[in-house]
């Protein structure tokens, strides 16, 4: 009778071994990928981001303005601004650069930080909140730097997140 061999190469043992858990690891990865790439949560999180980066921008555009270029800071107010908002911007603008003219103020705004308020993703609503601080420059004598919160409503639109109500936050203890 012959005797069977059963001792194998360990190389190819290990070899075999390795080739599994890296096709077990190849297929793990893929699956959280898909997965990962198929979450709401993940869609949910990039229209936050999205909402949120639209309305700070939108806040600091809202909170700039220079005398000299008055035509191009009302435009940049206009294209961040949509619905009752933008309306009022419009409405309003010969009467606004005539005080600004006056005025010869230059302010400008920087973003200290930002969050999202609430957000209605299928509905294209969103609401932020703005911590600015804004710097104001007349003709004559030193800058005044304040620093103030603002609320924003936002609504979605074809050419994405625009300020749709802009106000100043409740500063303080509100509560009774």
């Amino acid at each position: 009778m012959a005797r069977v061999r059963t001792t194998r190469n360990p190389l190819v043992a290990a070899a075999i071994v390795l080739a599994v858990a890296a096709a077990g690891a190849a297929g793990w990865g893929g699956w959280s990928h898909y997965d990962a790439a198929h979450d709401d949560a993940a869609a949910y999180a990039e229209a936050r981001d999205d909402a949120l980066a639209a309305g700070e921008q939108a806040v600091q555009n809202m909170n700039t303005l220079d005398h000299a270029q008055l035509e191009k800071g009302l435009d940049s107010w206009e294209d961040s601004t949509t619905g009752d908002l933008h309306r009022q911007l419009v409405d309003g603008r010969d009467a606004f650069v005539e005080q600004i003219r006056t005025a010869r103020t230059v302010s400008t705004a920087e973003v200290l930080s930002g969050a999202v308020t609430e957000l209605d993703d299928r509905a294209g609503k969103a609401g932020v909140m703005v911590a600015l601080r804004v710097t104001v420059t007349a003709p004559e004598g030193e800058p005044a730097v304040k620093e103030s919160r603002m609320l924003g409503q936002l609504t979605r639109t074809s050419q994405g997140w625009k300020l749709s109500a802009l106000g100043q936050a409740p500063v303080g203890n509100t509560a009774g």
